[in-house]
């Protein structure tokens, strides 16, 4: 029983996971809910038995079997389309580095079409779609690529990527630690997951306000220091860290030595937070997103 209680867990998992994406409707999204009350009931378990919980996801689990047992598609690629396909894997590339991601997924896509069984090709269409923020294709053709190397380190940490983005951080967390087991030496997977670690801890606390950056991170990134620079020259910030700053200098909480020790320091920052989200919340939500875009060590990794 205790098998099937192990892929029933992984399949709830699934299904909770297929609730949340935006292409379902409501009502399919209300199924899918349904179906997953359905086998907690039957099978007396939740999601809180993590103890069931398998190493792999299930989709991995689906494509690898599918891989092992050559039911993959073989390909029958002509060597000129072979060497045809790697010519548009570098003009994608190229595309990559100027920043032209449309036109990084066509080069892909009909690279795939010519040698559909490559997985660098999955992989580095994976990254285009997320810069293009089409997450869920990006975890598609990650997963593809997946199915086609298992061992292909890269394709879960792109994963990763496009999990964190769509706020699925315990996926993401799997994703990165099998990264890691695959590259355990690479910074760029370290770092992305203990950014995803945080973000769940953040997400998890009680006190929680969505608003909750690693500063000690923030502070040392350039382009971080560059976006604070120019969100500066807005005139409502600089009208509201004018008023923030005299009334912390001239009213009762500046105490006789104004900003000069460290508790006015923070209290004057967290009223310049809190002034910013009451006022202007559309700037805070430019700094989530700022943040969010740049924040991930891979966005300016190299393309195989």
């Amino acid at each position: 029983m205790s098998s099937v209680k192990r892929l029933v867990y992984a399949v709830i998992h699934f299904l909770r996971e297929q609730s949340q994406m935006d292409t379902f409707t409501p009502d399919e999204q209300e199924s899918l809910e349904v179906a997953i009350q359905c086998l907690e009931t039957v099978f007396k378990i939740n999601l809180e038995d993590t103890h069931l919980a398998s190493p792999q996801h299930l989709i991995e689990m689906f494509t690898n079997s599918f891989h092992k047992n050559d039911m993959l598609p073989l390909s029958d690629s002509l060597p000129e389309d072979v060497e045809k396909a790697d010519q548009l894997k570098d003009e994608g590339n190229n595309h990559m580095k100027e920043e032209n991601y449309g036109a990084a997924v066509d080069c892909y896509t009909r690279a795939i079409e010519l040698d559909p069984n490559n997985a660098v090709y999955y992989c580095n269409r994976a990254a285009a779609q997320s810069k293009l923020s089409n997450y869920s294709e990006a975890i598609k053709d990650c997963e593809r690529a997946i199915a086609i190397d298992p061992k292909y380190s890269k394709a879960y940490g792109r994963m990763g990527l496009a999990l964190t983005s769509v706020n699925k951080y315990e996926e993401a967390i799997t994703s990165y630690q099998k990264a890691l087991d695959l590259d355990p030496e690479n910074d760029s997977y370290k770092s992305n997951l203990k950014i995803a670690e945080q973000k769940l801890r953040d997400m998890s606390s009680p006190t929680g306000t969505g608003l909750s950056f690693d500063m000690a991170s923030l502070i040392n990134n350039p382009a971080f220091i560059s976006m604070a620079a120019s969100l500066m020259q807005n005139p409502q910030v600089q009208q509201l860290m004018s008023g923030m700053m005299s009334n912390a200098i001239g009213g009762p909480a500046a105490g006789v030595g104004g900003l000069s020790d460290l508790s006015s320091l923070i209290h004057a920052g967290q009223q310049f937070a809190q002034q910013i989200q009451q006022q202007n919340p559309e700037l805070i939500e430019q700094l989530r997103n700022h943040v969010r875009s740049r924040s991930f060590s891979g966005s300016t990794e190299e393309h195989s």
